[in-house]
């Protein structure tokens, strides 16, 4: 999956009060799978959906398809570390990035939506309902599988 160099500069663009927030640069400290961080993993998931989403002539919106990639994991802490109470990460951590996200950039109810529904079908409840969220829920499964398959 190759983007061009204006699909890069458009999701630079769009991700520019992101990228460089300190809260959001915490996710290069956390693993999320293998030896990938949760910041490079987020960045594979937001390239990936914007990249369907182009080639695939899907028609989402890409401001908030691209936000809602690049915030999905926004839950900021180590989920290796059960004994600080994330047993059950794989099921509460969509709403911790959620809020986070509404806390701390005030994401509007759209990208809210995409974030939320990242992990189902094991949030089986929170099914994706706008083509954002379905796109993010699946590259996050590509992305996802690649990384713990490859990247260890």
């Amino acid at each position: 999956m190759k983007l061009r160099p204006e699909e890069e500069e458009n999701i630079n663009h769009i991700l520019a009060p992101y990228i460089n927030d300190t809260r959001v640069q915490k996710m290069k400290n956390f693993m999320q799978h293998g030896r990938i961080s949760t910041y490079e993993h987020v960045e594979s998931v937001t390239r990936l959906s914007y990249w369907m989403n182009k080639r695939l002539h899907i028609g989402a919106d890409e401001r908030v398809l691209t936000i809602g990639a690049f915030l999905h994991d926004y839950y900021l802490y180590d989920w290796h570390l059960t004994d600080e109470g994330h047993g059950l990460h794989g099921f509460s951590h969509s709403n911790t990035a959620m809020e986070n996200a509404i806390n701390h950039f005030g994401i509007g109810k759209r990208t809210q939506a995409v974030i939320e529904s990242h992990m189902w079908p094991l949030t089986f409840t929170k099914i994706p309902k706008s083509r954002e969220a379905w796109i993010v829920c699946i590259a996050d499964k590509c992305i996802s599988t690649k990384e713990t398959l490859l990247c260890r």
